[in-house]
């Protein structure tokens, strides 16, 4: 196809350059047909165009936003390919390597590529550094982060309100809220303004261990900086909310969001679903399903299997699998998490070997048992005297791993 559109552009008397080649290899990508913007690259020379370092920055680009081991190091080969052929990778061609390598979870490349790009006399910009923090974030490299902050600085690259995000996402992932909020403060003094995503995760993270009034206090601070709290601020403080048992007041700011012209979304749906469960109330939850499809929304697997949860700790089986039943004729297939509710549920009422039929049909239809299903059934079968018949799966090496 690609050759045609060439030919054709010849047809017409204009003579395909570089120009030409590289918006036929940015599509080619777009749309995932990596292995044919190679062949063109390839076959460029023969037209008189070489490839130029857009060219192979784009083809990069590609196989990084494919993510996945194998795709990365094709973009890696890729590059040494562009060396061999004389054409100079710029900041961009490695940036976007370390992006994709820290995407992937590639520490240990991103470094090295990172490495290479100073070897090569390229100073790093602000993107690299961020992709890098991020990627030490990710693996909880916390000190690592900072020090390359430090280093960013030091080097005369300004750390923007992405870098910081980075950084304050790391430590709230580890609960280290109190120097999240230093960092917090500090893009102030930096003479940056905190974004909705900087507010969010700090929200969230005062949410997760109940500092309600100093998620409330940062909500306010929002509006007075102009900034206006979103779907995803909403769900944090009615998240808190609702680990505190206080389900009114989180419904209460659900009406002072829809106020506002927002949207619930499935998100705020599952978290009132899980507070009534855990309640006690799952028959109201259950209502909320029909109000799910009512605003135009479709359950998820984590919509039923907490559902099914709720029944399952009130000991009500029966209505555990009817949601099942639902869930399945509505297209959703029971997933592990589904199996282990249920197997649980009946563990718990003492109705083994139906729990035991469970296990089975989850074997059956190629599910594979994790590290939840392995602790439910030695600690709820196995060690009441009870030993599940598998149908010749080793169980018991499973659970000694």
């Amino acid at each position: 196809m690609w050759n045609l559109c060439i030919k054709e552009i010849r047809r017409r008397r204009i003579e395909p350059n570089v120009i030409t080649f590289n918006v036929v290899v940015n599509g080619l990508c777009k749309v995932g047909k990596l292995n044919k913007a190679g062949d063109v690259i390839e076959d460029m020379k023969s037209w008189g165009v070489l490839p130029n370092v857009v060219t192979y920055n784009t083809l990069i680009d590609g196989y990084c936003k494919m993510g996945r081991v194998g795709k990365m190091y094709k973009a890696d080969s890729i590059l040494k390919e562009m060396v061999a052929n004389k054409v100079c990778p710029n900041e961009v061609t490695y940036n976007i390597l370390i992006h994709g390598f820290c995407k992937d979870g590639n520490l240990s490349a991103a470094k090295k590529v990172f490495e290479e790009m100073q070897r090569q006399g390229l100073r790093a910009n602000v993107i690299t550094y961020n992709s890098l923090i991020n990627g030490l974030c990710c693996d909880e490299k916390l000190d690592e982060a900072i020090g390359l902050r430090d280093e960013m600085l030091g080097s005369g690259v300004k750390p923007n309100v992405v870098t910081y995000n980075a950084l304050i996402n790391g430590f709230c992932k580890k609960k280290m809220i109190k120097e999240a909020r230093e960092l917090f403060d500090d893009t102030r003094k930096q003479g940056l303004a905190p974004n909705a995503i900087t507010y969010n995760t700090l929200i969230d993270a005062y949410c997760k261990i109940g500092i309600m009034e100093e998620a409330i206090v940062l909500q306010s601070s929002m509006l007075e900086k102009g900034i206006f709290p979103d779907v995803s601020t909403y769900n944090c403080l009615i998240a808190g909310l609702c680990r505190k048992g206080d389900i009114e007041a989180a419904r209460k700011l659900i009406t002072d969001m829809e106020d506002k012209g927002l949207r619930t979304d499935l998100v705020t749906y599952n978290i009132i679903i899980d507070a009534l469960c855990r309640e006690g109330e799952s028959r109201k939850a259950a209502r909320l399903l029909n109000e799910i499809f009512k605003v135009g929304l479709s359950p998820s697997h984590v919509t039923y299997n907490t559902l099914m949860d709720g029944y399952c700790m009130e000991g009500n089986l029966k209505a555990a699998l009817n949601v099942r039943t639902r869930m399945e004729k509505e297209g959703r297939q029971a997933n592990v998490v589904t199996y282990n509710v249920l197997i649980k549920g009946f563990c718990k009422k003492g109705k083994l070997e139906e729990a035991n039929r469970l296990l089975n049909e989850m074997l059956e239809r190629g599910l594979i048992p994790n590290r939840t299903t392995y602790e439910v059934v030695r600690e709820e079968m196995m060690e009441k005297g009870f030993v599940p018949d598998i149908e010749g799966h080793l169980y018991n090496v499973s659970i000694s791993t």
